[in-house]
């Protein structure tokens, strides 16, 4: 059994190392894993790589294991893929996907861990905390049968949302992005694309997850009457600023929150995280989600690609990162 691994530590805002760790030896109802797998959750982990989380958000943006404390020396992630190689009989062997950091190995509750169907391979299970986001986000916004919908920025979570509301019948499901690149990502996820100048009006909803102020008034402008915009973007300390004229009044438009942290209110009373979780990796059978993978490199390379990711001198959707398999 291991006692070591490795793990990737925000030294201060702009600067990540590898640090050696000391694994506790497992007890009753814990796991040991090793990871196979980690995603970056690019546009979350690139604010806090930046430092740039609001010192008032410090408890709401803490990653369930985390360690240390913004804006650094803090070890800081929430998509990991591994194997389980110490537990119950149920679980030794078994592929799981965790809430932990970007570790070669470690030690956490078995609650803590959720079973990869066999048939989603570890770099796709990578996505199912964004996945997890996606599907909050319906059941916060409720859309309905041939609804025409509009989602505004074609990050991890934007194309989550996509892929997810264009299988419900007979909407009508546009993905607007800056990015004319992201269109070959639009129609591999089954939905259609258009550059911020070309979307259409008269949306029934919009999903809004550019974190731009830019992003957010396009999005109440495409807006039918009565319509509502779905936030969920994470704006850490950028000042956000709309024109609430026009339309907004008259037209009776909203704007409204979505986040992961708690069971979307509209089924908090009847679904648990841990279900919402494996329902998000059970949606992950369907191959199309690949077209977020845009990238792959080792563990031991992820301050550097950290930097790259952040500065946009690497553009990513979904950039994962590879272990030794052990």
């Amino acid at each position: 059994m291991p006692t070591e691994a490795r793990a990737f530590w925000i030294r201060e805002p702009g600067r990540g190392e590898i640090r050696p760790v000391r694994l506790p030896e497992p007890g009753p109802g814990e796991v040991l894993v090793r990871t196979l797998r980690s995603g970056v959750s690019r546009g979350t982990e690139a604010l806090v790589f930046r430092g740039g989380v609001p010192e008032t958000q410090y408890d709401a943006m803490r990653a369930p294991f985390q360690e240390g404390d913004f804006p650094g020396p803090v070890k800081y992630g929430y998509l990991n893929v591994g194997i389980v190689e110490w537990g119950p009989d149920e679980l030794r062997g078994r592929t799981v996907f965790c809430l932990f950091p970007h570790q070669t190995a470690y030690v956490v509750p078995i609650e803590a861990v959720t079973v990869v169907p066999d048939e989603v391979p570890p770099e796709r299970a990578v996505l199912a905390g964004t996945v997890e986001t996606a599907v909050n986000a319906l059941w916060d916004a409720a859309p309905l049968v041939g609804d025409r919908i509009t989602v505004v920025g074609a990050g991890m979570v934007g194309c989550c949302v996509a892929r997810l509301i264009g299988g419900i019948p007979a909407t009508r499901v546009t993905l607007v992005d800056v990015d004319e690149t992201r269109a070959d990502t639009a129609t591999a996820l089954g939905v259609d694309f258009a550059l911020p100048e070309d979307a259409a009006g008269g949306q029934d909803l919009v999903m809004h997850a550019s974190a731009t102020s830019t992003g957010l008034q396009l999005s109440l402008d495409l807006l039918a009457a009565d319509g509502t915009v779905v936030d969920l973007s994470w704006y850490g300390d950028r000042q956000v600023q709309l024109s609430l004229g026009g339309a907004f009044h008259s037209g009776r438009l909203g704007i409204r929150a979505s986040q992961v942290g708690v069971v979307a209110a509209a089924r908090r009373g009847r679904r648990t995280t841990a279900e919402r979780r494996a329902l998000a990796l059970d949606l992950l059978r369907d191959p199309s989600f690949d077209a977020l993978l845009t990238g792959a490199s080792r563990f031991d390379e992820l301050p550097d690609v950290m930097a790259r990711l952040a500065s946009g001198q690497l553009p990513a959707l979904c950039h994962t990162l590879t272990y030794d398999e052990g």
